[in-house]
């Protein structure tokens, strides 16, 4: 009886999470379709698009397909034993998709974030490629095909749950990048507040990500780890939902920031004097200094100290510079905040064609 009692309330706690985590991305995705539109609106030709747009389209529409076979599969009640055989496969199939979407969104602002370093990109990759591998394998690897009450689900039933691995992997993923674009992020030293304002959203975007999915990822971890059928599957419609929803925010609040501002956040950029302003530069010293001499008609020790052999011996050279022994270097680091021309190629990696 207790058996029963059990069951009844793990099959109803189920369906009201996955209604709710139906109706909160259905509710979502109403409300970004003005933002949708926008995306749309900004690319130059639907055979042109950004790689932002085309992350924006690809996450949006992965997770829909995702939520809806999953779900079908649960509330459909029509599924015979070969039915469910030929499907089970394609949802953890679209899962493992979603996810490597959403972590291909996560991976690229990290490293616009880093400046595009070479060495953050070469983490970023080794990182992605190997974490994807063990969350394809993880994901596939001991499911079987399981119809209670006429549904299809595909349980993890092999001797070994493996399937946990798949989101302690994600969690993994996160928490690295997360880490890197936030270090990244607080070393930078804004001068204006446009700079000053997408700073603080990208580090409360990255921070809210990292809480939303996480928090999603240790719950479907814990009911992995469980032996009852029912009972594994519980929360992932509504992980989906929230790695819908958190990765599309992403980059609907870098696309919001820089077009109601134009103004954009670039690379740090060292600004060096070239070797001609540095000539130019001793020159005008020389110059200084040598019409200084002849209005008092005097030389100091320091005057004979900066003049060539040449001059010294009598022979100047009116056309040559004289080296004065003197290294100089410029160099600041500076965030420049400036505002593209119109029609200006201006562009990110988030713009790339």
């Amino acid at each position: 009886m207790a058996e029963v009692l059990l069951t009844l309330d793990t099959t109803t706690t189920e369906k009201y999470m996955r209604v709710a985590s139906i109706s909160i991305a259905f509710y979502d995705y109403i409300l970004t379709l003005p933002a949708e539109w926008h995306f749309y609106r900004s690319q130059s030709s639907i055979f042109h698009m950004s790689l932002s747009c085309v992350l924006f389209i690809l996450i949006r529409y992965i997770s829909i397909v995702t939520l809806v076979t999953s779900n079908y599969g649960y509330f459909y009640t029509g599924f015979t034993q070969q039915a469910c055989q030929q499907y089970y496969l394609v949802i953890p199939v679209f899962k493992a998709v979603q996810t490597m979407i959403s972590q291909v969104i996560l991976g690229v602002r990290t490293f616009n974030i880093a400046r595009r370093d070479r060495r953050v990109g070469i983490v970023i990759l080794v990182m992605y490629f190997s974490l994807v591998s063990v969350e394809w394998f993880t994901d596939i690897y001991g499911r079987a095909p399981v119809i209670i009450n006429g549904n299809c689900t595909p349980a993890d039933a092999g001797k070994t749950l493996s399937t946990w691995f798949f989101y302690l992997a994600a969690m993994l993923y996160d928490i690295v990048m997360v880490m890197i674009s936030t270090k990244h992020l607080l070393q930078y030293n804004p001068m204006s507040g446009r700079v000053e304002r997408l700073t603080r959203v990208l580090i409360y975007d990255g921070i809210g990500y990292f809480i939303a999915l996480t928090a999603s990822n240790i719950l479907n971890l814990i009911l992995y780890h469980t032996t009852n059928f029912q009972t594994q599957s519980a929360g992932a419609s509504m992980g989906y939902a929230v790695t819908w929803i958190m990765s599309q925010r992403i980059l609907i609040h870098i696309r919001e920031m820089t077009e109601l501002d134009p103004q954009r956040f670039e690379n740090v950029i060292i600004a060096r004097p070239t070797l001609t302003a540095r000539k130019n530069m001793f020159s005008g010293a020389r110059s200084h200094f040598v019409s200084n001499s002849h209005n008092t008609q005097s030389k100091s020790s320091r005057d004979a100290e900066f003049a060539s052999p040449s001059s010294r011996n009598g022979n100047t050279n009116n056309g040559d510079d004289i080296d004065l022994g003197i290294r100089v270097r410029v160099e600041r680091s500076v965030v420049v905040d400036h505002a593209p021309a119109e029609g200006s190629d201006h562009s990110s990696l988030w713009e790339v064609k």
